[in-house]
C-alpha cells in the first residue's frame, strides 16, 4: 500500500460527515456494533466509479453538508443523495468520476433528493483501522479519520494514497442504479423473530398501512409512525440484534435498527429489513412514507447475492 498523504482539508463541516468502510465485524460479542455505510448501494457505487474494491473507505455526508478543499489533484465520485454538490460553485455531476485540481472547493449543502451522499476517491481514504475497520461510530468512539470516532470538523484533514489523482476510464452508473429517493419507499422485510406473537389485526396493519418516517431517526435506527401494533409478548430476555431488525416497543410504533444499533435488545420484533431495504430507509427524510413488504428468505438472499456479485 502506498504512503498516505493529505488529500482534502475541511473548511466547513456540517452536523455529520463520517468515514465509512464496509463495517466492523467479528466483535459483536464485545458489545461493539458494525458501523459501515448506512446505504451500501450508494457507497458501493461511489467506490466502483473510481475503481476501488469492495471495502474501500469513503465519506458519508448527511444533511447539513460539508465544504472541502483539495490539497492535491484527485479523482473522486459522488453517489447517493443529491445534496446540491458543487465544485468551485458549479454543479458537480454525480454517479461518475470527476477530476479535481489542487485548491478547488468541493461543497455539499442541504438534501434535494435523499439524505446521505457518498464521496469516494481513487484508492480510498486512508486512516488507521480500529478493531479491523476504519468505520466511524460516534457513540462508541471508534474509527473514523482519527480513530476516535469523531465526525469531521473544520480544520480536519482526510488522507489518501499517492495514487488518488490517477485518472480512471470515463464511466457512469446506469440510470436504473440511480434511485429516486422521493416518494413512498417499499421496504423488503423478512418476517421472523416474534412475528407470531402479534395480533392478526396488527399484522394486517404492519404490511398494509402506510408508515411515516419520524424525526427521531439517526444511524442507530429509524422510528416509524402509524397504526399501533399489539404483541402478546410484553417482556422477554434480550437477544442479539442484526441489521434491519424491526423492534416494536410498548408504544406500538416500530423502530428499524440500522448500522450503529445496539448489539442486544429486548423488544419483540416483526423480523428484519434486508440490507438493501435498510439502506433505502436510511435515505428517507422525516415525514416520508414507507411501506413494509414481506419477502421470503430465498428471494432476499438471491437479491443480496446479485448485489454483492456486481461489486466482486
Amino acid at each position: 500500500m502506498t504512503a498516505a498523504v493529505s488529500g482534502l482539508s475541511v473548511r466547513r463541516a456540517g452536523p455529520l460527515a463520517l468515514l465509512q468502510d464496509a463495517g466492523r465485524f467479528g466483535v459483536r460479542q464485545l458489545g461493539v456494533t458494525q458501523g459501515g455505510p448506512a446505504d451500501p448501494h450508494a457507497w458501493a457505487w461511489a467506490n466502483r466509479l473510481v475503481g476501488n474494491p469492495w471495502g474501500a473507505a469513503a465519506l458519508e455526508i448527511t444533511v447539513g453538508g460539508i465544504e472541502l478543499v483539495a490539497e492535491r489533484g484527485l479523482t473522486v465520485a459522488v453517489a447517493g443523495a443529491d445534496l446540491g454538490a458543487t465544485l468551485d460553485g458549479e454543479a458537480l455531476p454525480g454517479w461518475r468520476p470527476v477530476a479535481i485540481r489542487e485548491g478547488q472547493v468541493l461543497a455539499f449543502a442541504q438534501p434535494l433528493n435523499g439524505l446521505r451522499a457518498y464521496l469516494a476517491v481513487v484508492g480510498g481514504f486512508r486512516a488507521e483501522p480500529v478493531l479491523g475497520s476504519v468505520a466511524c461510530v460516534v457513540r462508541e468512539g471508534l474509527g473514523g479519520h482519527d480513530g476516535l470516532g469523531h465526525k469531521l470538523a473544520a480544520g480536519d484533514s482526510l488522507r489518501v494514497g499517492e495514487e488518488a489523482g490517477r485518472a480512471v476510464p470515463p464511466r457512469e452508473a446506469p440510470e436504473a442504479e440511480r434511485p429516486d429517493y422521493r416518494g413512498a419507499a417499499r421496504l423488503a422485510l423478512l418476517p421472523g423473530a416474534q412475528i407470531g406473537e402479534f395480533r392478526g389485526a396488527s399484522l394486517f396493519d404492519a404490511f398494509n398501512a402506510a408508515w411515516r418516517v419520524d424525526d427521531r431517526a439517526d444511524r442507530m435506527g429509524v422510528r416509524l409512525t402509524g397504526p399501533l401494533l399489539h404483541c402478546r409478548v410484553t417482556s422477554m430476555i434480550s437477544e442479539g440484534i442484526g441489521l434491519g431488525a424491526v423492534q416494536v416497543p410498548p408504544d406500538g410504533q416500530p423502530i428499524a435498527l440500522l448500522n450503529d444499533r445496539q448489539t442486544i435488545g429486548g423488544y419483540p420484533r416483526l423480523g428484519a429489513l434486508t440490507p438493501l431495504a435498510a439502506g433505502r430507509l436510511a435515505q428517507c427524510l422525516p415525514g416520508q412514507e414507507v411501506r413494509l413488504v414481506a419477502v421470503a428468505r430465498e428471494r432476499a438472499l438471491a437479491d443480496y447475492r446479485r448485489f454483492r456479485a456486481a461489486f466482486a
